[in-house]
């Protein structure tokens, strides 16, 4: 599972609010053209293509609460190993053109004494 962080605090993210408006649209489209190319390079690795992540609710013992978090983005990817899977995502848009702080994959392991 790969989840896409971003911090709405981050100096990309100033430097990325303080754009024109043109220059911001410009970039936008250029990443998203960048992301689409992405998951086409890499669509022999995706299991699930993901999509942004929006408002969060935690749950606890002391009820439901809105919270905020830093993950932006998911997709979920097959790979040779946890490295492979890794590498996937070196220079990707995420944080090579938008003013996302990084990718974090982490494994899926099965559940025990299932």
């Amino acid at each position: 599972m790969v989840v896409f962080t971003g911090s709405p605090t981050s100096a990309a993210r100033a430097r990325w609010d303080a754009l024109a408006e043109s220059e911001r649209q410009q970039r936008q489209a250029a990443g998203m053209k960048a992301w689409q190319d992405w998951m086409a390079k890499h669509q022999a690795s995706l299991v699930e293509g993901g999509g942004p992540l929006g408002r969060t609710k935690r749950i606890s013992g002391e009820g439901i609460a809105d919270t905020r978090n830093n993950l932006a983005a998911f997709v979920i990817v097959r790979a040779e190993s946890h490295e492979a899977a890794a590498r996937l995502f070196e220079g990707h848009p995420h944080f090579a053109i938008f003013p996302g702080d990084a990718v974090e994959v982490m494994e899926c392991l099965p559940v025990p004494n299932r």
